[in-house]
This record gives structure tokens, C-alpha cells and sequence, in this order.
């Protein structure tokens, strides 16, 4: 473990802690611990208090991830389904990770979670804003024994797995916004990334990126230039991050297993009781061309169905941005 993470691990209480005791504990110099500090600050963007005669300590407490806590979430069926779990404080991306990391045979699931993201990508390219410690940032990878094409769907049905792994929390007022997002109050509390590599007629291999913002804090959410929220803000005060973790693992294996035997169909009920934009006005954006209409639901493939003059048109997760249109 890195000594950054070691001093991370004493200072998570929120407690002060004094130079020399940190020191002591790590094997550093009290100079090499306030370099260390010093780091946390610049590196990973943490509020680190200190005060001469008491010594240093995080603003706020923070809930570090642990993998004994994790596993403990997930139920029997996933941790059989589930091919390793790994940890990590920092890295560009997880599904950077995942992707470096596929499982070698299908029905098992490869997952990455991690504290701290550099280069956290949302669809379509969009930064992910990640702070340290305070929101999820998991991706999990499974093989299909299906061909790419029919891997189209997914995305949808990991938003319905999104949703139900936040009502299992005790979480409400979710809404899922196509292809993959999902809101609380219109603003977005989730968003997933799915990618897709393998052989054209299969097997082929998904890498499932999952954000859910917790509590994000204020100076991270300057950076943020869509509406959004957290779990923290809509009063989902009590979530711990740990089980979070555990039960969208156990959601997400659980989607690509039935995923895997039955496609999108399952799903489509359960996508429409999540489905916010039903039979509003919406804009589809396909790079320089803009089409309106109103939002009719998604087909069996999980496309999304635009009806206006001209008729009932689909628009594919790849091609284009939906926006929903305030009509006066």
C-alpha cells in the first residue's frame, strides 16, 4: 500500500492527528508527512486541516472503500458469479482498468472500483467529475457468448439495474432519461458508460462504467456543467458507500446474466416504470442536425421512438443526444 493511502487510512476518522504520531505509525519523518499532505491537497484535491499543536486532519470524515465491506453486500449468487474484485486508490478511469482486464471465460464478472479518477469519461466523450472519496466510480467487465450487435440493449438494461440497486438502498424519485442516464428531480445522479469489443458473430465483452454521485463537493461541482445532483443532496443522507458498491454489484451481475440468456426483453416493463421523458417534447441532436418531437418509449432493441409530422422515427444510443424540450 502506498504511504499516501496508509495516512489516508488514519486520517479518514476526521480526527486530528498529530505530526510526530503519523509519522511514528508510517516510518516517515514528520518533514516527509507534510510533504505528504501537501500531495493529498495538490493530487487528489482533499481539504486537509492543520493546526500547530494538534496536527492535521481531514475537513470532513470520508468512507474509503474496502473490499471485505463490498463483499459483504453482494449475496451469495453474485460472489459466485464474481471473478475478482479490485481496489484502487487513483487511475485515469475504471473502465480503463476493466478493459485491460476482461474475464477469460463468459458469466463471470471482473470488477474495478476506485477512489479517485483522473480522466472519469461520461458518453459521448464528457468529462466525469471525480473527487476523491466522496462518490462511486466502478466498472465491471462480463463476456457475452453473443454477437456485438445483439450487446445494443445493454446500456438500457444496466440503467434499470442502476435504478433498482438505488430503491434497495431506500432511494426514491429515480428516473431513468434514455439511453442511460439517471435523474433525481431532472438532475443527473448517474451515468453509465458501456463499451464493447469481441468478434463481430461473438463472444464479445462489456465493460460497464457506473459514477454515482453521493456527496460531491462543492469546489468539484463547479466543473460540472449539466444539472445535477447527489444521493447526500436528494436525502439519502445515510448511504454508505461500501454497501452501495456491494448491491450495484450484485444489480449489475444479475442484469448481465439475464441479459446473457434473454436480451433487452426482460427489462422493458421495468425500463418504463423508470422512464421520465414518456410523451414529452424532446430534441434529438445527430451532430449538426436537430430533430423534434415527442418522446414515444423505446422499441424491443432499445432504440427510442420520436413521433412528430413526419411520423414515428428510431434513434440509436450511438448516434445521437436526446434533450428535453420546455414547452411553453
Amino acid at each position: 500500500m502506498l504511504v499516501r493511502d496508509l495516512l489516508l487510512r488514519r486520517l479518514a476518522d476526521g480526527r486530528f492527528h498529530s505530526g510526530q504520531q503519523l509519522a511514528l505509525a508510517i516510518g516517515l519523518s514528520r518533514t516527509a508527512v507534510w510533504k505528504h499532505m501537501q500531495t493529498l491537497r495538490q493530487d487528489l484535491g482533499l481539504s486537509v486541516d492543520a493546526v500547530r499543536g494538534r496536527g492535521y486532519r481531514l475537513a470532513a470524515p470520508l468512507e474509503l472503500l474496502d473490499v471485505a465491506r463490498i463483499h459483504s453486500h453482494l449475496g451469495e449468487n453474485a460472489l459466485s458469479d464474481l471473478d475478482a474484485l479490485n481496489l484502487i486508490s487513483s487511475t485515469t478511469s475504471t473502465n480503463n482498468c476493466a478493459k485491460q482486464d476482461l474475464p477469460p471465460e463468459s458469466g463471470r464478472a471482473r470488477v474495478w472500483l476506485a477512489e479517485h479518477q483522473t480522466a472519469g469519461r461520461g458518453r459521448r466523450g464528457r468529462r466525469w467529475v471525480s473527487a476523491f472519496g466522496e462518490n462511486l466510480y466502478l466498472s465491471m467487465a462480463w463476456r457475452f457468448d453473443l454477437p456485438m450487435a445483439e450487446l445494443a440493449g445493454l446500456s438500457l438494461a444496466a440503467g434499470v439495474a442502476v435504478a433498482e440497486a438505488l430503491l434497495r438502498l431506500g432511494v426514491y424519485g429515480q428516473t431513468l432519461k434514455w439511453p442511460n442516464d439517471v435523474l433525481i428531480d431532472d438532475r443527473k445522479v448517474s451515468g453509465i458508460l458501456v463499451e464493447v469489443a469481441g468478434e463481430s458473430e461473438g463472444p464479445a465483452s462489456a465493460v460497464i462504467g457506473v459514477g454515482v454521485n453521493v456527496r460531491m463537493p462543492a469546489a468539484d461541482a463547479a466543473n460540472i456543467n449539466q444539472p445535477w445532483t447527489d444521493l447526500h443532496r436528494s436525502g439519502a443522507t445515510g448511504v454508505s458507500r461500501n454497501q452501495l458498491a456491494g448491491i450495484l454489484v450484485q444489480h449489475l451481475i444479475r442484469a448481465c446474466r439475464l441479459f446473457a440468456c434473454e436480451g433487452l426483453a426482460p427489462f422493458l416493463t421495468r425500463w418504463e416504470h423508470f422512464d421520465r421523458l414518456t410523451g414529452e417534447h424532446v430534441r434529438v441532436i445527430r451532430g449538426d442536425q436537430t430533430i423534434e418531437g415527442v418522446y414515444r418509449g423505446i422499441t424491443p432493441s432499445g432504440a427510442m421512438l420520436l413521433e412528430n409530422a413526419s411520423g414515428c422515427t428510431e434513434h440509436h444510443a450511438g448516434e445521437v443526444s436526446l434533450r428535453r424540450v420546455l414547452v411553453p
